[in-house]
């Protein structure tokens, strides 16, 4: 299954390339698209209906300031959906994350931090990684390369302040 990855404005492209990254560093097949919630409604509506026929296992949608983009294509899909509230020049993305955050009940969007690509797309690959045995042993993998890491620095300043 691949991840849709989706922006309300290519400016949100310096943001999302670092789960882009993280997906393809993964192996996960992911698709790019830039569909605004308010400008092309209705393609956005298309791309989030037609998602699973279309082979995605999850919608990762990022955006700015309104950011209505995450609940707009959760309205159209029953995939699961992460929001990423990007961070703009007004309110310092607070704006974008309760906008993103703050869903009725019935249409669930799950929220990563502002700007917090690389954890959408961690989370997108563990939702995947629930029926993908070697998905899955790639993720046990890296938080064990992550472990063995913080260990070795502890390690380093251990020894440098005794």
């Amino acid at each position: 299954m691949k991840v849709g990855v989706v922006m309300g404005s290519v400016s949100d492209l310096p943001v999302v390339e670092k789960g882009i990254k993280v997906l393809q560093e993964f192996g996960v097949p992911v698709e790019v698209r830039v569909l605004s919630a308010h400008r092309c409604p209705e393609e956005a509506r298309d791309f989030a209906a037609s998602a699973r026929d279309n082979g995605f296992g999850v919608l990762i949608a990022a955006a700015g300031m309104a950011a209505h983009l995450a609940g707009a294509l959760a309205a159209n899909t029953t995939l699961p959906v992460i929001g990423i509230p990007c961070k703009s020049t007004n309110l310092d993305g607070l704006d974008a994350l309760l906008s993103t955050v703050m869903m009725p009940s019935g249409i669930p969007v799950a929220t990563v931090a502002v700007d917090g690509a690389k954890n959408a797309a961690l989370l997108a690959i563990e939702i995947l990684a629930v029926t993908d045995a070697a998905l899955a042993a790639k993720l046990a993998d890296a938080r064990r390369r992550e472990t063995k890491a913080v260990l070795e620095k502890d390690a380093q300043l251990r020894a440098q302040y005794q």
